[in-house]
């Protein structure tokens, strides 16, 4: 990291404005995104950020298990009033945390129905509004609840690998957003070779370009195929944790950096308004 990188860093560390929500999503299963979201959470905060991961994939909630945490609630357990926000957000360890989704969608009644304890239990939180990111997981797909998780977040990064049917249903996420956002990041997972994912992201640009001409992709960078990191997801371990100097840990840590500057770079152009956990819940409920 240069020394105008390091300096433009240290400036978004000490002038913290609002928690960017960033969704981490894909057009189908299997490509990787959830170990990406856990990764690239954990390399934010391994630069001096406070970050949260918020796991949406209702259906197929398993953050708990990539973290390699134990826990005995979720966010479904809050929304009943079991509970309130912040027993269910779990320190990993410091300036990480998880909130866990549920695996059933039970989600979904309680949030169509309960939008007043909805508000109220995400009033008492004391730690989500103090985050610097939140990483939301959303499912695979072009659902409702994804979409609307979409649109509620600021920022969006699409993950692919060179395969034609994922590549297909990517772009068919990206053109469905391209309704709401002028700008999309994407990753290109499980790679032969960097050549390789830079080249599906021109595929993917030049397409995009002809077709939605007012939407921007931005690359964000290529992760290359990796035995290590299926080994250290069926230990419960993240990548970048137990292996730094694999090179699927040192792009994460590259796309870390480079999405922070672009996020500092877009939003110096543009009013910011207030927009804490609860703002966020409740948009995206309300897309829903």
């Amino acid at each position: 990291m240069n020394e105008n990188q390091a300096k433009k860093l240290e400036s978004m560390i000490k002038n913290k404005t609002n928690t960017k929500y960033i969704a981490v999503t894909s057009g189908k299963g299997g490509v990787g995104k959830s170990t990406i979201s856990a990764n690239l959470a954990y390399k934010l905060s391994k630069l001096g950020f406070k970050v949260g991961v918020f796991d949406a994939d209702i259906g197929l909630a398993n953050l708990d298990l990539i973290f390699g945490i134990k826990v005995d609630k979720n966010i479904l357990h809050a929304l009943k009033g079991e509970v309130n926000i912040d027993d269910v957000v779990y320190e990993i360890e410091q300036n990480l945390y998880l909130i866990p989704g549920d695996s059933g969608e039970e989600i979904l009644k309680y949030a169509n129905d309960n939008l007043n304890l909805i508000e109220n239990f995400i009033q008492e939180s004391t730690i989500l509004d103090t985050l610097d990111f939140l990483i939301i997981d959303t499912g695979a797909g072009i659902g409702p609840l994804n979409q609307s998780t979409l649109q509620a977040c600021e920022h969006i990064i699409v993950v692919t690998m060179p395969d034609p049917s994922a590549i297909t249903d990517a772009y068919a996420t990206i053109k469905l957003n391209a309704a709401t956002k002028n700008q999309i990041f994407m990753i290109i997972n499980m790679c032969k070779s960097q050549k390789e994912a830079l080249a599906v992201f021109d595929r993917m640009e030049n397409i995009t370009k002809k077709h939605i001409p007012n939407l921007t992709l931005k690359y964000l960078g290529g992760l290359e195929n990796n035995v290590a990191v299926n080994k250290a997801t069926r230990n419960r371990a993240l990548i970048a944790k137990v292996e730094p100097l694999n090179s699927v840990s040192i792009g994460i840590g590259d796309i870390a950096a480079l999405l922070t500057h672009e996020i500092t770079d877009m939003e110096h152009n543009m009013l910011l308004e207030s927009k804490g956990f609860k703002s966020f819940f409740k948009r995206m409920l309300g897309y829903l």
